[in-house]
């Protein structure tokens, strides 16, 4: 059996190709891809694995996207650090994850699973994925209002509102181009998959910024990136040295 990780986490994919090894040594790891654009050029080159495992969150978008641009036949088991609604939508689908960090029990209980199915019963897993993933890019597409509590009251937010999102201590909050602060509800990996990837970045494991938002950058330590926003922020926002180019091209 061949099979191909999608993961940007270095740690997290090295993480998962020693767990492979020790609970299936006959399964081959093709391949590691880090983002959408690799994932599409791969898929319309090389023939199609038999198993893919998929971060949800990738460093140039949701890993949906990947599915606008080619047809992927075979069955996938995501990958993802997502929040409770998502993992029961993924478990009312038939569709199996791995919840990050993943453990060996739970790799051994997904991928037992698609080892056990026939093949009439892999294609119709497989279009499962495709039906679950359509109903999720659609909803991501059209999610442009938050919805915030404060106090006894919930508060709608439009997107194009927002300057960025935070994370720290486990608590996520949003802050508007106005400068007020709200704790949210989620993930900032479950918020960033219902954004526009043209309008908002993943900064790094902290930020998710607004394009609008953004005032100027400066060059930082060790060839990274100081994003500058309009308003302040909790922390200095820092933009690696592998990603910079990547933000760059997203700024333009």
């Amino acid at each position: 059996m061949k099979a191909l990780i999608i993961e940007d986490e270095t740690a997290a994919a090295r993480n998962l190709k020693m767990l492979l090894a020790s609970a299936y040594p006959q399964i081959d790891v093709i391949g590691t891809i880090e983002s959408v654009a690799e994932a599409v050029e791969w898929f319309s080159t090389y023939p199609t694995p038999d198993l893919v495992f998929m971060d949800i969150h990738l460093a140039d978008g949701n890993s949906f996207r990947i599915f606008d641009s080619t047809r992927i036949e075979c069955p996938i088991i995501f990958t993802t650090a997502y929040d409770q609604y998502a993992l029961e939508a993924f478990r009312v689908n038939s569709i199996d994850y791995l919840l990050k960090p993943i453990k060996q029990s739970d790799l051994e209980r997904a991928v037992g699973k698609l080892m056990a199915l026939t093949q009439s019963a892999v294609s119709d897993y497989t279009n499962r994925t495709r039906e679950m993933v359509e109903k999720a890019t659609a909803s991501a597409k059209s999610s442009t209002t938050l919805l915030v509590q404060v106090r006894d009251k919930i508060i709608p937010i439009a997107t194009d509102e927002v300057a960025y999102f935070y994370t720290s201590n486990e608590q996520v909050s949003v802050t508007t181009l106005d400068g007020k602060c709200y704790p949210i509800d989620g993930t900032l990996e479950g918020h960033y998959g219902a954004l526009s990837a043209d309008q908002f970045f993943r900064a790094n494991r902290q930020f998710i910024v607004a394009r609008r938002a953004i005032k100027d950058m400066s060059v930082w330590f060790g060839s990274r990136l100081a994003v500058n926003l309009t308003i302040d922020t909790p922390e200095r926002i820092i933009v690696s040295k592998a990603r910079t180019s990547e933000f760059k091209a997203w700024l333009q």
